[in-house]
């Protein structure tokens, strides 16, 4: 069977972003037979904050109109990530980045296969350990420990490059509808918003294997060439 594409449209900083990580991969636990190709694109939830990031006080009184107020919203948030395991430390974050560079990270990090390692670990960084995502070394770290080159990472920090395509990808998610993430697009004929319970997710993976078996089955016949017969 050719693995099912199943691409997360999410961003860094988005907690749900985080536990909908956790609940797809146990999804695909779920559905073992079923081969997968996981893919990440990126999406900006705040893409008005600078590229050297703002404070945390100043981001969540922005956003919310006060500290206090997202802590109380936070709470439901913080209890469904300690049910899958994910440990969000709310008050160890201190600076809200933009996360273009972190999405040049997960990209280079996708030509040697480990998008998804990538990905954790800047999640982890920033819900866990409250690490400064604006600043480059710690993005610089942060790739050594995905098994990047150090200074070779840094030297691309330090350019543009793929700014320009990890940008008009996000600008492509939003143009396409997405509004909200994470959503996951599966198979190319299923998208689903949200951070979804593993089984729901399981079934959906169920649904878009049985669409594309029924697609390719309603396909017409190749036509004979020139001569055939």
């Amino acid at each position: 069977m050719e693995p099912l594409p199943i691409t997360v449209v999410s961003d860094v900083v988005c907690p749900w972003c985080f536990i909908g990580k956790r609940r797809l991969e146990k999804a695909i636990a779920m559905r073992p037979d079923v081969p997968v190709e996981v893919r990440w694109h990126p999406y900006f939830l705040n893409d008005w904050v600078p590229r050297e990031g703002i404070s945390r006080t100043d981001y969540l009184t922005i956003k919310f109109g006060s500290v206090e107020r997202y802590r109380q919203m936070a709470t439901r948030i913080i209890a469904a990530a300690a049910e899958e395991g994910l440990d969000y430390r709310l008050d160890k974050i201190s600076r809200q980045p933009n996360t273009l560079d972190c999405h040049r990270l997960i990209l280079w990090a996708g030509e040697s296969g480990d998008a998804g390692r990538m990905k954790q670990r800047l999640m982890e960084l920033y819900f866990t350990e409250g690490a400064d995502l604006s600043d480059r070394e710690v993005l610089v770290r942060a790739a050594v420990d995905c098994g990047l080159d150090g200074e070779r990472v840094r030297a691309l920090l330090a350019s543009d490059t793929d700014v320009d395509s990890v940008t008009q990808a996000a600008e492509q998610a939003r143009r396409a509808g997405i509004d909200g993430v994470p959503c996951f697009i599966v198979g190319n004929v299923l998208a689903v918003s949200g951070a979804q319970a593993p089984d729901f997710l399981a079934g959906v993976i169920d649904r878009a294997v049985a669409e594309r078996a029924r697609r390719a089955g309603a396909e017409p016949p190749h036509a004979a060439g020139p001569g055939a017969g």
